[in-house]
């Protein structure tokens, strides 16, 4: 190999470089809040979902319960 191109193969591997260590942080930080934002949606869906369900096996017992009678 001559000497230029494995100037220009390690010009071009320290760009690269340089490019994906500064990006790194930044996906970091973009898969957290993704993930904060997925675990606020599948607790607010959890907290409605849990309430009416809970409602709806009430109202099952209730009238399960009258069956007896």
């Amino acid at each position: 190999m001559s000497s230029l191109m494995v100037s220009v193969i390690s010009f071009i591997a320290g760009v690269k470089d340089r490019f994906t260590s500064e990006e790194k942080g930044a996906t970091a930080t973009e898969y957290s809040l993704l993930v904060a934002f997925i675990a606020f949606a599948i607790i607010a869906g959890v907290t409605f979902f849990g309430t009416s369900l809970s409602t709806w096996f009430n109202d099952l017992g209730t009238t399960v319960s009258g069956w007896a009678n």
